[in-house]
């Protein structure tokens, strides 16, 4: 089947000025690319005058909850939500039930992924078994069956000398450690960010300390193993600045955050929305500003939707009980367009880089990109169209957003995956 798109502004991030052209679709793949294209046997043809074409996104930061708990979230729905918001590759977390935390687990997910997946699935594995914190899983084996990742997301390993030892055996078997950066004694109970809000709220509050002072310490783990760390979900201006001074010192470091942790801050609690609690909590607008800064001067790497679905019942209750996390596959991309993109934070190749390139270059994968010979995968999307976010719209089993009822700015449009017009 040949599809000619025509008049997009391709975007990849390698290439710093964004150009206008047609793209030539043959037997799934991009057969041409040129200002003009003229051929027999179209048989679909797109007009995308005034759209951005950009490859497929690379979300290595999700929770698809199956196994275990597909009252929230399945394979089948997460992947379909993925490929809603541009997401053709994602980074499954392992904190299903029980945890991805062996190679017979990492096996029957497989068989699961084969059978219902309908976009790529990367598996991360746990860092200790039961992601309990007191045993170290195989990780030979786990990288041996092509796990891209360990982490203990949701937790964070309390046991210094295990967790240099997860690094060690990491760099020994040449894959990432992703790091939840959370310390429990002294995030304890809180529920918000420690600060005017939860005094104002009467909510406990989790102090900025419990993130950057285990991301410090995690830092310093893998920098004497010499090992590659990922920081997950980054929320605050201190933890940016460690990272910055350690990239500096030459540690093989990388870090992620979250839309809604440069989108929002904790005054967007003051109406008890649940599907706002999240952890690490929204923080100050300081905080918000640092990480949009952090991501413009790259000190933060990518941007991840940390997509975490819940049920109606674990979010519509007292503020207190309610679950941590929001969903965000279907969000993430308007979201960032509408606050980096519109307000000239980011250029298009920026954020193309932030959701593509260097994802890849942390899990050692090829990078997605809009190029002759290659499959055709990439999104057509609509960067002036403005729509809200409604429940009903979602793919995702779960609707636990929190931007319910916001005016976002960049719609996508069609997604090409596999070569193939989803």
């Amino acid at each position: 089947m040949k599809i000619l798109i025509k008049k997009g502004k391709i975007v990849n991030s390698k290439e710093r000025k964004p150009r206008v052209a047609d793209i030539l679709i043959d037997k799934g793949k991009i057969a041409k690319i040129a200002p003009q294209i003229s051929c027999e046997g179209i048989e679909k043809e797109i007009n995308a005058a005034g759209k951005i074409i950009m490859p497929t996104l690379i979300d290595m930061h999700v929770h698809l909850r199956e196994p275990g708990r597909e009252d929230k979230e399945t394979i089948e729905t997460g992947t379909k939500a993925a490929l809603a918001g541009g997401a053709a590759t994602i980074l499954a977390m392992p904190n299903t039930e029980p945890a991805i935390d062996s190679r017979e687990a990492v096996k029957l997910l497989k068989e699961k992924l084969k059978e219902k997946a309908h976009s790529n699935v990367l598996i991360s594995a746990a860092i200790t078994e039961g992601r309990k914190g007191k045993k170290l899983v195989d990780i030979e084996g786990l990288a041996q069956e092509g796990v891209k990742a360990i982490t203990d997301d949701g937790s964070s390993v309390d046991d210094s000398q295990l967790m240099l030892k997860a690094f060690e055996q990491a760099k020994k078997n040449d894959i990432i450690v992703i790091c939840h950066s959370e310390d429990r004694s002294l995030s304890k109970k809180g529920v918000l960010n420690l600060g005017f809000s939860s005094t104002c709220l009467g909510l406990r509050g989790i102090p900025k300390s419990a993130e950057f002072e285990r991301v410090a310490r995690d830092i310093r783990l893998a920098e004497e193993a010499e090992a590659r760390i990922h920081i997950a979900h980054l929320s605050c201006k201190e933890s940016v600045e460690i990272i910055s001074q350690a990239k500096k010192r030459g540690v093989r470091v990388s870090a992620e955050t979250a839309p809604h942790y440069f989108s929002l801050s904790e005054e967007d609690l003051w109406d008890f929305d649940t599907n706002k609690k999240i952890n690490p909590p929204l923080r100050s607008r300081d905080d918000a500003l640092a990480i949009k800064q952090a991501l413009r001067e790259g000190v933060i790497d990518l941007i991840a939707s940390d997509h975490a679905p819940h049920t109606e019942n674990e979010k519509d209750i007292e503020f207190e009980r309610a679950e941590f996390g929001t969903i965000g596959l279907e969000t993430e991309l308007a979201v960032a367009v509408t606050e980096l993109i519109e307000v000239k934070f980011l250029d298009w190749p920026d954020l193309v880089n932030k959701f593509t390139a260097k994802p890849a270059e942390v899990l050692k994968i090829p990078e997605p990109e809009i190029k002759e010979g290659r499959k055709a995968e990439l999104i057509v999307f609509d960067p002036k169209k403005e729509w809200v976010v409604e429940k009903n719209n979602f793919f995702s089993k779960s609707k636990n957003s929190c931007f319910l009822g916001r005016k976002l700015k960049g719609k996508i449009e069609r997604v090409f995956y596999k070569g193939r017009f989803i």
